[in-house]
């Protein structure tokens, strides 16, 4: 008798270790709380990268909090255009470039070795950047804001105009916040959250080259620019 209730003993203690050990590698398998986000994660962390991705424009599956093939593809979009390696794994480097926080890691969006943010660019970039959305669009909606950035980051990928950041912003008569002044009035958290959503892919303008107020504008020729959306105060076209 006393040997049976051993054997019972000892088959109930192996069989918690069994469900210990099954349930320690689910965790580290599936859930979004380690050092990588992949194919197979699921959690709160998995859904804000999700939500990040349909934002900008990369994903259009459901916010699950599911890892799944559309998820990592996702991912490889945004690493591609971000210059990472496109593997589809959300490690520190993409989780930084997203402003993604994972466990043990950062969000922080600089490098102060080199002066430079996750998307490539150098930090004066960003916040001037920043600081022309402030300038021209510190009353409008978040959506706004970033339709405002994306407008000149389109233009600095257009042939027809200068090829940088400072360029476009400095371009003259371009931007009212620098005719007047208000460039110099410096930032705020949101304006720079903006202009990191955008330079991560971002475009609520649709691919917009300029806005305009209709209210406040003067020149006839914007009027016959081809419209695209109205974000607020402000209408985008070509």
């Amino acid at each position: 008798m006393l040997q049976s209730k051993k054997v019972k003993i000892a088959a109930i203690a192996l069989a918690a270790v069994v469900l210990l050990t099954l349930i320690a590698a689910l965790a580290t398998t599936f859930y979004a709380d380690a050092a990588t986000v992949k194919v197979g994660s699921r959690g709160t962390v998995v859904k804000t990268i999700q939500t990040k991705l349909k934002r900008w424009g990369y994903y259009s599956g459901s916010v699950d909090g599911i890892f799944g093939a559309k998820t990592k593809t996702a991912v490889q979009s945004f690493q591609r255009k971000n210059g990472l390696t496109a593997d589809g794994i959300v490690g520190n480097a993409t989780a930084k470039a997203m402003g993604v926080t994972l466990s043990g890691t950062s969000n922080s969006t600089s490098n102060s070795n080199n002066g430079t943010t996750a998307s490539g660019i150098s930090n004066s970039d960003l916040y001037l950047l920043s600081c022309c959305i402030y300038g021209e669009a510190r009353g409008e909606s978040y959506t706004g804001k970033v339709a405002v950035a994306a407008v000149i980051l389109n233009r600095v990928k257009s042939s027809s105009f200068p090829n940088s950041i400072s360029g476009v912003i400095y371009q003259s008569g371009a931007f009212t916040c620098v005719s007047d002044g208000q460039i110099n009035l410096g930032t705020n958290d949101e304006c720079t959250r903006a202009a990191q959503d955008a330079l991560n892919g971002w475009d609520p303008s649709g691919g917009a080259l300029y806005y305009f107020n209709p209210a406040t504008a003067t020149s006839k020729w914007i009027w016959s620019r081809p419209q695209l959306i109205t974000i607020g105060k402000h209408i985008f076209c070509l």
